[in-house]
């Protein structure tokens, strides 16, 4: 998922984690994911099937669901499965094909965070039995976590309307009853009816050419995990982009998108010269509404995207790099466990970064390198010690917002760190090793540092300690030792910030045209703090800030109009906030609202004007901000 400005485009939806409670358990296991009721250490999941009608009237998808279990404990006679506001109307259990038996359900004691946990008890006469399925008839609810109903007026032909789904971290359980944790890889299947000739699309293999008939099949044959699980149906379309790659929009989007990610098939054969063969086939983008509430979400065969990205200049479509990245780091090779996140985020980050090099030039990835260690900086001062570890810790709290973007920062700075140590042909050697060796795998960050161990650490001359990577791992901040990334074009544009505020330099002699977006973003973040606002008029006027169509800009030119109180530009702030729900570009708006001490009611006042265009992740943490 790509949460981060620039190359990683998209930000936390949540406000960063300091006030949490302590865990309660002396016995912490950090091989067990604390976020999940399924007794997975008794029963395991092979495969599901999914038969769902998706009603718009309703807001509603309804159907059944089948899981393909393996009973590993012989004696364990009841499943326990993950749920978040579904309707369960019946639960057989089939054996061989032949015997289908009613099987006794309930639901167990619900929490705020994790959900309700479905319990199935088997039927009688079945100790022979290790091999079965679970099939359930349920219905999801029109608050489900994980789906974003949107009327035909959100939509951007404003004729149809349109479903989709954000599974990640943790809420799969909301649309699909299953051990939702990212554990268990499954292989899937799915048939689904949708109204007219909407298109259904899915986290599987997608036929661009499917007849718009209203019923769709799809198979996902490799096993994914349940996070990666993935739905979208609307008016939507497709354009190829190259032999495996497409993308699909709305047609009012699909034009634009099309050229805006038009070089999506160079960066897939660029990633495979790089980290090894894309294992999935086809490599296609869903181009969402504004609502969607991240940058980009890495579903398999399908990444999600967010229409912010298209700012017409193809300036922000790195974010591309990362979701694709995550075909190797997350989607091939998974974390076990949500502590173990940065074994995804900050791998792909990394690796993100090294696809960067070779698409565009080290200047834009030092850039890119430099604001991700500012990021970092940032939430080192507002998440706890405890949580800033790369696997901190984890039994509590919620895996959304437990680490603010360090899974994402440090993680990148980490791996940065071996490859310096350890020449980048070595380390590109281990990278190969890792991403063959645990293919299609779930691992724990103990698995992944004595695997380290084994093939970099433990030789006679090795330049890095199995102590110097424990640091990383388990403790706050970062070493001593830490690589600190530098940006001459960066460096250049904080120089000239501080001289047009002394009056040293005028606006028109910064060669804003010769810029990338990050060095623009970082003028305006170093601007210093007492210049008046008629000095911010002059700056926004010159460079169209307020008006302009890059939404990584807007977003930060609209944080410093209300930490600066520039209340000529409240207008298009609030016309920011209106247009966007993707949380990276509005939340941290809403919050300098909030911290300028005056604007608190204003920016209550919008929220309430503006709410409903959110997905239900965002429209939370705002609430939670406000």
């Amino acid at each position: 998922m790509l949460q981060r400005f620039g190359l990683l485009i998209c930000t936390i939806l949540l406000l960063p984690a300091c006030a949490r409670d302590e865990p309660g358990s002396d016995d912490y296991d950090p091989a067990r994911d604390y976020f999940s009721f399924a007794n997975t250490d008794q029963f395991v999941t092979e495969h599901l099937a999914l038969d769902l009608v998706v009603d718009f009237d309703t807001r509603r998808l309804w159907g059944k669901a089948r899981l393909d279990m393996q009973r590993l404990d012989p004696e364990s006679t009841e499943i326990v499965l993950d749920t978040r506001d579904l309707s369960i109307t019946a639960v057989t259990i089939i054996v061989n094909e032949q015997s289908v038996r009613p099987a006794d359900f309930r639901f167990a004691e619900s929490d705020s965070v994790k959900g309700t946990p479905l319990v199935i008890g088997l039927p009688e006469n079945m100790a022979g039995a290790n091999k079965f399925s679970v099939a359930i008839a349920y219905a999801t609810s029109p608050q489900s976590t994980a789906l974003q109903w949107l009327p035909p007026e959100l939509t951007a032909g404003k004729k149809h309307p349109m479903v989709f789904s954000q599974s990640q971290a943790i809420h799969a359980r909301s649309w699909v009853p299953l051990q939702d944790t990212p554990a268990v890889r499954i292989t899937y299947e799915a048939t689904i009816t949708t109204p007219g000739t909407l298109l259904a699309v899915m986290s599987a293999d997608n036929d661009p050419l499917a007849d718009r008939d209203g019923s769709y099949f799809f198979e996902m044959p490799q096993p994914i995990p349940s996070y990666l699980l993935a739905i979208a149906v609307g008016n939507i379309y497709f354009a190829p982009l190259g032999d495996q790659t497409g993308v699909y929009a709305e047609p009012e989007l699909l034009d634009a998108s099309a050229d805006e990610f038009a070089d999506t098939q160079d960066m897939l054969d660029q990633a495979e010269q790089l980290f090894g063969p894309y294992e999935w086939g086809r490599y296609d983008l869903l181009v969402l509404p504004p609502s969607f509430p991240y940058g980009g979400m890495e579903n398999p065969r399908l990444s999600f995207i967010t229409p912010s990205l298209l700012a017409g200049d193809r300036s922000l479509v790195a974010v591309i790099a990362h979701e694709l990245a995550h075909s190797w780091s997350g989607n091939l090779v998974t974390n076990a466990t949500w502590r173990d996140g940065w074994l995804n985020e900050g791998v792909t980050s990394y690796l993100e970064s090294r696809l960067m090099e070779v698409i565009y030039d080290k200047n834009r990835v030092d850039e890119e390198r430099v604001l991700s260690y500012e990021e970092l900086l940032l939430d080192f001062e507002q998440v706890s010690p405890n949580m800033q570890a790369l696997a901190p810790r984890l039994d509590s709290g919620d895996p959304d917002d437990f680490q603010a973007t360090i899974h994402y920062h440090k993680g990148q700075l980490f791996l940065q760190f071996l490859e310096n140590a350890f020449g980048r042909e070595a380390f590109d050697r281990f990278l190969a090793g890792y991403f063959r060796d645990f293919a299609f795998q779930t691992i724990t960050t103990e698995r992944f540092l004595e695997y380290l161990d084994e093939n970099l650490l433990s030789a006679a001359d090795a330049p890095v300690s199995r102590g110097q990577v424990e640091q990383w791992l388990y403790q706050p901040g970062l070493p001593d030792d830490a690589p600190i990334p530098r940006s001459a074009t960066l460096d250049a544009a904080a120089r000239m910030a501080g001289a047009w505020a002394a009056g040293e330099l005028d606006l028109d002699e910064v060669p804003v045209a010769e810029w990338s977006p990050h060095a623009l973003i970082h003028f305006i973040n170093s601007v210093p703090r007492d210049i008046g606002n008629d000095r911010l008029g002059e700056l926004d006027a010159t460079f169209g800030l307020s008006a302009t169509n890059n939404a990584e800009i807007a977003r930060t030119w609209f944080i410093q109009v209300a930490n600066r109180r520039y209340t000529t530009a409240y207008p298009q702030l609030e016309a920011h906030l209106a247009r966007y729900g993707r949380g990276r570009l509005i939340t941290p708006v809403y919050a300098a609202l909030v911290a300028n001490g005056v604007d608190l009611a204003r920016a209550q006042a919008i929220f309430e004007k503006v709410h409903s265009n959110y997905h239900p992740l965002v429209e939370a943490a705002i609430a939670r901000t406000l």
